[in-house]
């Protein structure tokens, strides 16, 4: 087993347990505002998390008693104060969130986020971005910025992707929080399961994950968001490729190799 952590007091804990990272969010007192500071530090373990070969699989979570409540509001307050009126900070802090939703998707490693209490905002925004999420009974979800005058655009374009328009547009026009058990309706979380089992079912869907073949996990991954976005022919030709490309893995050679002779395959990749 591989431990790696930072000190309590940091805002992002990163632990690494057999081909495991689990990325904590560590501002439980603010319910883990998604502050500069905050997008930083995720930056900095998703960049380092993009070549780790020895991770498989990604667990994020939060602290305390929440996932995450979105942007910093006292931050983006203080900012209005600079001469512009906060302007360039706006869109600097904006980029910067793009970037770590960016990160998230184009990690090779499959990112499975693990939801409990609410996820607001930027914090549903999160969620919608990891490729699944499992999420406790009893969780809450939102888009609710209308509510203070600022339109989750950003937000929008995750759940957008993740969930039927027109319930995205319900979320984002009333501000309304919906439960797990509707995110699970609307497919914005693959799960719903009891509190207190929560870390136990994010922690066996990311020990299935890392139990299959890395590489073919990356082909995969890139491949299914790059599909998403061609028309159905452009997407055949490319996907055509990408299976090509895998099945002359010497690995995968030996992982069908192994189901034929019904025995488990021996993996040069480690």
């Amino acid at each position: 087993m591989s431990i790696q952590s930072t000190s309590e007091s940091a805002l992002l804990l990163r632990q690494d347990a057999d081909g495991i990272a689990t990325l904590t969010l560590n501002h439980a007192e603010k319910i883990n505002p998604l502050s500069e500071e905050m997008l930083a530090a995720l930056l900095v373990q998703l960049d380092a998390l993009s070549t780790d070969d020895s991770i498989r699989a990604v667990i994020l979570r939060g602290a305390g008693k929440a996932f995450c409540a979105g942007h910093d509001l006292r931050q983006m307050t203080a900012a209005r104060k600079s001469p512009d009126g906060g302007a360039a900070y706006f869109r600097d802090l904006f980029a910067t969130c793009t970037r770590v939703m960016t990160a998230i998707r184009d990690l090779p490693q499959p990112v499975i986020a693990q939801v409990h209490g609410i996820a607001t905002a930027a914090g549903c925004q999160l969620v919608a971005t990891c490729d699944m999420a499992v999420a406790a009974q009893g969780t809450r979800f939102g888009v609710n910025g209308v509510n203070i005058g600022l339109f989750c655009s950003t937000p929008m374009v995750a759940l957008s992707r993740n969930i039927p328009r027109k319930q995205a547009f319900e979320m984002l026009t009333t501000g309304s929080f919906i439960s797990a058990d509707r995110a699970l309706e609307l497919g914005l979380v693959n799960r719903v399961v009891p509190q207190d089992m929560l870390g136990a079912h994010a922690d066996a869907l990311a020990r299935s994950v890392a139990a299959k073949l890395p590489t073919a996990m990356r082909y995969g991954k890139g491949a299914f968001y790059r599909q998403l976005e061609m028309g159905i022919d452009e997407a055949y030709a490319f996907t055509g490729e990408v299976m090509a490309l895998n099945m002359a893995e010497p690995d995968t050679e030996e992982g069908i190799a192994a189901f034929l002779e019904k025995r488990d395959p021996s993996w040069k990749t480690p």
